[in-house]
């Protein structure tokens, strides 16, 4: 499925060809979103070529994961956002999850992740999914800020994420999904 949501970004469903550049975008993305809220150690240890290898691999399993990425022209790939069912206790529940949206550093401000984000939304809403849920990290601001201007509440929850043994606060946010 692809969808123009601006002049000049465009979403479309992830192949396997775009695994090296959402590689990339994600790794890139967690130097620059968690830098001074993780181990410095960690985001500096993260290697994009690794990264691929693993993103392809999740497009030989059998995974209800979707993935879409923003592309801008001259530029290729510049966001990526993945969703599926909502995980608990290795359980997968009827509510929806979005696992990960990323933009370029340089791309944040631009509208590429708006675009991601309401594909995301049409998209399990689509599904079926009645509400969708994610973690963020307690001391991201600004992610905390994109996520509430989408329509995303906390609900209350939060929980540790140990990175490099260092437990770093997660809270969760969560949206209703209205009809298609």
């Amino acid at each position: 499925m692809t969808i123009r949501t601006t002049p000049d970004v465009l979403v479309r469903d992830m192949t396997v060809d775009d695994c090296d550049a959402v590689a990339r975008v994600r790794v890139r993305g967690w130097q620059a979103a968690y830098a001074g809220l993780m181990p410095q150690s960690h985001l500096d240890a993260m290697d994009i070529a690794e990264d691929a290898e693993r993103r392809r691999g999740f497009f030989t399993e059998d995974n209800p994961v979707v993935n879409v990425v923003a592309e801008r022209a001259g530029l290729g790939v510049i966001g990526w956002a993945c969703y599926g069912p909502y995980r608990e206790n290795g359980r997968r529940l009827a509510r929806g999850e979005l696992y990960a949206i990323y933009v370029l550093p340089e791309q944040i401000g631009t509208g590429a992740g708006r675009a991601l984000m309401a594909q995301v939304l049409t998209r399990a809403t689509a599904d079926g999914f009645p509400d969708l849920a994610l973690w963020v990290l307690k001391e991201n601001a600004p992610a905390r800020r994109f996520y509430e201007r989408s329509g995303f509440r906390p609900d209350g929850a939060e929980e540790p994420f140990e990175v490099d043994g260092v437990l770093v606060p997660e809270v969760r946010y969560v949206r209703a999904l209205g009809t298609p």
